[in-house]
């Protein structure tokens, strides 16, 4: 049976990479983007080292969980291994945003984590964002330290290279990409004036109790 391709979703890797632009959460060709329609199974990622700009429809790269490309005339991006690693990891993931925002990357350079201290950030991506081992861009062992770090939380650093932020859609993951850069820089700056205070665990779990089963439902 032959899979059917989505113009959709080829337009939300070109609408999202131009937004990560416009909002300077990355510049150039750097970063990668990928979506996974829930209906075919098949992966929607940004073509390597195109600027985010010139991305057009035609140049999104369909491929399948196994890597395997199914319709495209562009090389995939040099991640395709960590965002397929992560979606055969986590079902509950159907978009990924990988980006070289300030803030969080001056984390990720340094090794830090990202710990809870701000009631957006550990309601809907975690209690803290850990920095995963280095391993070079593109490779196998970047892929399993990514995932290894990110765990079942939404975000993970990557070391002396940038932050990845994923959701159940892209919606989601756009939010968590904006969330993660607004928490490092409030983090960075406490630390200049003085003790940052963390959430307790108690508080975190019942706020992400709130987050899902009750903010913004009747």
């Amino acid at each position: 049976m032959e899979l059917k391709i989505s113009e959709k979703f080829k337009k939300l890797i070109v609408d999202t990479g131009r937004e990560l632009y416009k909002q300077n959460l990355t510049i150039g060709t750097w970063g990668n983007i990928s979506v996974l329609d829930p209906e075919t199974d098949l992966v929607y990622i940004k073509p390597s080292g195109m600027d985010y700009n010139e991305i057009n429809l035609e140049d999104v790269i369909v491929i399948d969980k196994k890597g395997k490309t199914i319709e495209g005339f562009r090389k995939p991006s040099i991640e395709m291994p960590m965002h397929l690693s992560i979606y055969n990891a986590r079902k509950d993931v159907g978009a990924i945003v990988h980006y070289h925002p300030i803030y969080s990357s001056v984390l990720a350079v340094t090794g830090f984590s990202l710990p809870g201290i701000c009631e957006d950030f550990v309601q809907i991506v975690g209690e803290k964002v850990l920095c995963a081992k280095y391993a070079l861009p593109g490779s196998e062992e970047l892929a399993e330290n990514a995932v290894a770090s990110l765990g079942n939380r939404n975000a993970v650093f990557l070391l002396n290279h940038g932050t990845l932020s994923v959701g159940k859609d892209m919606k989601e993951a756009m939010k968590v990409c904006y969330v993660v850069e607004k928490t490092a820089h409030i983090y960075i700056l406490s630390k200049s004036v003085g003790k940052c205070r963390i959430i307790p665990e108690e508080d975190i779990k019942i706020m992400q109790d709130f987050a899902k089963n009750s903010y913004g439902k009747e």
